[in-house]
């Protein structure tokens, strides 16, 4: 692998956390630090821009207002990198900060979770051990203004910005909570917030239930965690092996490529994990797993949607075709290709699309996805999945946990089966 980061994006809706990033329409993730010196390479001119030259010429003659020289030039990178594919994309300074903040699983800021619900800034959820959830912001909460500054629901990013900053430095939180009949008012302190991007519960019956939101720098390590605090219920407790687990990838859309590949790698003892083919020599890469199997052998169960992508499909890909895993759920996005995130002078980057990836059976799942070994339809409208659902009250989970038990499916299913053809009618 190179220097340069392998990245991984599908377009789908999502949440906004507090620290300046929306997740609509797309996932960034981790770039490596911008080096001191970047070398410029210069391709070779292009014969006549007779038509860019023409427009050019226009605008700036006839254009109800000025333009400034540097605007065309950005206006035309970016033109030119949005036409070659949905993913590819030309970032400033400030959304390159913002993509490696994204991914290295922590920032500066309040540490909330935020969406845009019924035209309110809605807190989604307090992050754990954040400046937000120490000083009681709960979600469901209702941001109305953030330095005294109203917020609304169309200038989503803008509020996010604004609640992130250096650290020690203090931002103003207007808050509507439900039954309260005046706005609650916190003055916060930023502070370094950790985003953890795995949860985990325990299944009766000695299994395990994990979800991954996302995949960024820290996923691995959250995962061992995770799988430690399954198996080590309580502080000094005796090993308790799990007997299968539920791995959720629903709504993931992707992220670090690496990262996800270690995902498949903690539940494989061997065998290639991804392939991917490009034009250049650093984008035609194998990964393969390593000796050890997190689960010892025991059963997983892999839950997928449509908004299962990227990172997800390769994980959900990989683990099928060695034989480890059974997805359920429904066919998942269809994002098969690989971005490289290249640094640019002055703080500035370009995330291009350099290769296809590969399952380990030489397919390719772009714009087609991947059908589940046992289909069901969806248990939530939309796959946003703003707010987290009890496992013992989602009826996929229900199902694959039935799956796990005895190879049967039960009640559960028949319940999201007759839930989904319900909404498709």
């Amino acid at each position: 692998m190179t220097a340069r980061s392998h990245i991984l994006l599908a377009a789908v809706a999502g949440i906004a956390m507090g620290y300046g990033l929306a997740r609509a329409p797309q996932w960034f993730t981790a770039p490596p630090a911008v080096p001191a010196a970047v070398a410029v390479t210069t391709a070779k001119p292009v014969a006549g821009h007779q038509l860019l030259d023409e427009v050019v010429g226009r605008i700036r003659r006839e254009y109800v207002q000025v333009v400034p020289d540097a605007a065309f030039d950005t206006a035309a990178v970016k033109g030119i990198v949005a036409n070659l594919d949905p993913h590819s994309v030309f970032l400033d300074a400030a959304e390159y900060d913002q993509m490696r903040a994204a991914t290295t699983g922590s920032y500066t800021g309040v540490g909330i979770e935020v969406s845009a619900q019924d035209g309110r800034v809605v807190v989604v959820t307090p992050i754990e051990g954040s400046p937000a959830a120490h000083a009681g912001v709960h979600a469901g909460d209702v941001v109305l203004a953030v330095n005294d500054q109203l917020v609304t629901a169309d200038k989503l990013d803008e509020t996010i910005g604004r609640m992130r900053g250096v650290t020690g430095t203090q931002v103003r939180l207007a808050v509507g909570r439900k039954g309260e009949p005046e706005p609650l008012l916190f003055s916060l302190e930023r502070g370094e917030v950790h985003v953890h991007s795995v949860r985990a519960e325990p299944l009766p019956g000695s299994f395990g239930y994990v979800r991954i939101t996302q995949f960024n720098d820290s996923t691995p390590d959250d995962l061992v965690q995770a799988l430690s605090t399954l198996m080590h219920p309580a502080p000094k407790s005796a090993f308790r092996p799990l007997r299968g687990l539920v791995l959720d990838l629903r709504g993931n859309p992707g992220g670090v490529l690496e990262s996800a590949v270690s995902i498949a790698d903690a539940f494989l003892d061997s065998g290639v994990i991804v392939r991917a083919n490009g034009r250049t020599p650093e984008s035609r890469f194998e990964m393969s797993a390593t000796p050890g199997d997190a689960l010892d052998g025991q059963p997983l169960v892999v839950l997928v949607d449509g908004g299962s992508a990227s990172g997800s499909e390769i994980v959900a890909g990989a683990l099928r075709d060695h034989g480890r895993a059974t997805l359920l759920g429904e066919r998942t996005f269809g994002k098969g290709s690989v971005q490289t995130v290249i640094p640019l002078r002055d703080g500035q980057a370009l995330k291009l699309t350099t290769s296809l990836y590969f399952t380990p059976s030489g397919t390719s799942i772009h714009e087609r996805g991947i059908e589940p070994d046992i289909a069901i339809g969806p248990t939530e409208v939309g796959h946003a999945r703003q707010t987290p659902v009890a496992p013992m009250k989602d009826a996929a989970v229900l199902t694959a946990l039935q799956y796990l038990k005895d190879r049967g499916l039960g009640t559960h299913y028949a319940a999201v089966r007759t839930a989904s053809a319900a909404q498709q009618r």
